[in-house]
């Protein structure tokens, strides 16, 4: 066995080696934890710790690039989750526990200058200057505003790690709804890293305290993870794109798609970003999602490319496990071509996405027959579209659109094999 002792002091020499890391890579940051994952366990949430208060309190905030408001749930919220599957102690903020606490009032100036639009609504009374915002997957959360401290471990070019602390504005949540109201999916609030003003990014900025940069890398296979930090990188080897100025996200232009060498047929113009639409950096959003003209023919291209036989044709191999990089044989490669010469190349785990059968999943409802059978699912990451990667004791099998009845009558098939062969099967289904 392990001294416990000693399993402190290596965790600890890591972390001390990580701090030193990241002072090379990035200048003067604001380093933070990240856990989660695109594991489906996470949902796709990448989380991290913040400290608010006095004195200091941990909570845990999903990061989101999408919003700018950063709020923590209320110690008086009814419908705040009490308990996460994430494994997490859900913290909740009481005003009258921090002695660095401020409500702000509506006659703030504050309250004046917060620019959320419809967001921004004062309590009948005056005193408090409140808030509701909505999310594009139908959640919501209302609260008010306040002001406190906010710490946060400061790393010099020099390896020296200093504890900081600022005063910033942030909502107190007293209602929530929708998914962030489901303990599936909860954390104790977002941590808004925007564009606007009241982002923590822009106010750290506005007060000198970090330059208006972060960097984040967000790790998606095995334990999920990464990097988060306020500051610029330095790293050797950096190809840079050009955000679109004029839009309120962070947005970039998509130039076009490559798959397997060959480019996909899109429309220059489907990608040109303009007033109402660009490509949106995001990570609040547990998928990416294309146009319908560039989805359309990325669906087909995947399906249909390299083994279009797939559809048709029955392979049985000699089987004992099988690994990614069998799934990596079947898929082809992606490249996302963006503007000022950066690439993203994907592999087949990269841009499909590894799920466990659920409730929330209707087309999976019948192969829980088979409950002695140890089931995972790849779906599209793009968005559902029907087709459904599925292995299953050694079996793998690619279900496209199919109707219930089919779908029974050929899994009885493939459960009657036997079960040292590996089933590459294509099931032509019906589309309705």
């Amino acid at each position: 066995m392990v001294p416990l002792n000693s399993s402190m002091v290596s965790v600890e020499h890591d972390r001390a080696r990580d701090r030193v890391r990241h002072a090379r890579l990035f200048n003067g940051v604001v380093n933070f934890s990240v856990y989660g994952s695109a594991d489906s366990f996470y949902y796709g949430i990448y989380f991290t710790k913040v400290k608010l208060g006095t004195p200091p309190k941990e909570f845990n905030l999903q990061i989101d690039t999408g919003s700018e408001l950063t709020w923590v749930s209320s110690k008086s919220c009814p419908s705040c989750p009490r308990s996460s599957r994430f494994g997490i102690e859900l913290s909740h903020y009481d005003v009258a526990a921090s002695s660095t606490s401020k409500v702000i009032p509506c006659s703030d100036k504050s309250c004046t200058a917060i620019t959320l639009g419809d967001a921004t609504r004062c309590s009948i009374d005056g005193q408090y200057c409140g808030y509701v915002m909505k999310y594009l997957d139908e959640s919501a959360t209302s609260g008010f505003y306040v002001a406190d401290t906010f710490h946060f471990e400061s790393v010099s070019s020099n390896s020296t790690t200093l504890n900081a602390s600022a005063g910033i504005l942030f909502g107190v949540s007293t209602y929530r709804s929708g998914m962030l109201a489901e303990t599936e999916t909860a954390v104790d609030g977002i941590f808004g890293f925007g564009k606007q003003k009241l982002s923590v990014l822009s106010q750290l900025y506005y007060k000198g305290i970090t330059p208006r940069v972060f960097s984040h890398c967000l790790k998606g296979g095995g334990t999920g993870g990464g990097v988060f930090v306020l500051g610029e990188v330095l790293a050797p080897g950096m190809v840079y794109t050009p955000l679109v100025p004029w839009q309120p996200h962070y947005s970039v232009h998509l130039e076009n798609i490559v798959i397997n060498g060959k480019l996909l047929p899109v429309d220059p113009k489907t990608f040109t970003p303009s007033a109402d639409y660009a490509t949106v950096l995001d990570t609040g959003t547990t998928f990416s999602y294309f146009v319908s003209e560039a989805y359309d023919l990325f669906v087909g291209a995947v399906s249909n490319n390299p083994f279009p036989i797939l559809r048709t044709l029955v392979l049985l191999l000699y089987f004992s496990y099988v690994h990614w990089t069998f799934i990596c044989r079947l898929f082809p490669l992606v490249s996302l071509n963006f503007a000022g010469g950066a690439s993203l190349s994907l592999k087949p785990e990269e841009y499909l996405f590894l799920s466990n059968v659920s409730k929330y999943n209707e087309n999976l409802r019948y192969l829980i027959m088979f409950p002695y059978l140890w089931i995972s699912c790849w779906k599209s990451l793009l968005r559902h579209t029907g087709y459904t990667y599925c292995l299953a004791t050694g079996w793998y099998y690619v279900v496209h659109r199919f109707s219930k009845g089919s779908r029974t009558n050929h899994l009885r098939r493939l459960a009657t094999l036997q079960p040292l062969i590996l089933c590459i099967f294509a099931l032509e289904m019906l589309s309705q």
